[in-house]
């Protein structure tokens, strides 16, 4: 089977440190991605417009915009998979981001090996690979159709709101999900700041659908920030 760095896609880097640029683009050539430099948010813009990347790498300080007004210039067109790729490491920072639109967060200085796998993930999402009718996991499997959950081949019964949270987290797999996010697809936007909702509901789940709740392995933490699933 082909893999997602043998089929060329493509990727645009801005970021103002050209050390930076150099070491991603060497990196990301030497598994067959077709890659892009730019230095400045307006310019990463307007190069993505016309390079038409499958992925977006992007700092968060620029010198001519702030990479979270990028984000949201970018979505106001497009939905192509942005990861972030920045020093500041602050919660609110990560939160302001994803919540701009960005899909991760990977904070230097960085493993490049996680950051393929980020890629890996971010490409397969873009790929509408979510909207199968059933989801597999390990150990877990979701049939969006007939609204059914198997854990090990057996059914477990979800609540409603239950069964829209693990839908939401599982259609965004391997993504960052802000406690924002997830409150606001899941609840509603009026219930955007009730977040004692969510870690309840996360905590049931987890007992339903994880081997050891204590340890997940699916639902994890974004300490401050959210939950990924995997």
């Amino acid at each position: 089977m082909m893999t997602v760095e043998a089929k060329g896609a493509r990727i645009i880097i801005i970021d103002d440190e050209p050390q930076v640029r150099r070491l991603l683009k060497v990196a990301l050539t030497a598994h067959n991605f077709e890659v892009k430099e730019t230095a400045t948010g307006r310019e990463g813009i307007e190069q993505s417009a016309i390079f038409r990347p499958d992925v977006i790498i992007l700092d968060l300080s620029l010198p001519d915009l702030d990479g979270i007004e990028v984000v949201r210039q970018l979505r106001e067109w497009t939905q192509v998979p942005v990861i972030i790729l920045s020093v500041r490491e602050q919660e609110h920072d990560k939160i302001a981001a994803l919540d701009a639109g960005a899909d991760d967060y990977v904070t230097k200085p960085f493993s490049m090996g996680e950051l393929l796998a980020r890629i890996r993930t971010a490409l397969r999402h873009a790929s509408g690979a979510q909207n199968e009718p059933v989801l597999t996991f390990e150990g877990l499997a979701i049939d969006l159709t007939r609204r059914q959950v198997l854990v090990d081949n057996k059914e477990i019964k979800l609540t409603p709101t239950e069964y829209e949270l693990l839908r939401t987290l599982t259609a965004n797999a391997g993504r960052v999900l802000t406690h924002r996010q997830l409150m606001r697809t899941v609840w509603g936007p009026a219930y955007e700041q009730e977040t004692n909702y969510l870690r309840v509901y996360i905590r049931q789940l987890r007992h339903k659908i994880e081997p050891d709740p204590g340890r997940p392995r699916h639902i994890v933490t974004e300490p401050g920030v959210g939950y990924r699933f995997i």
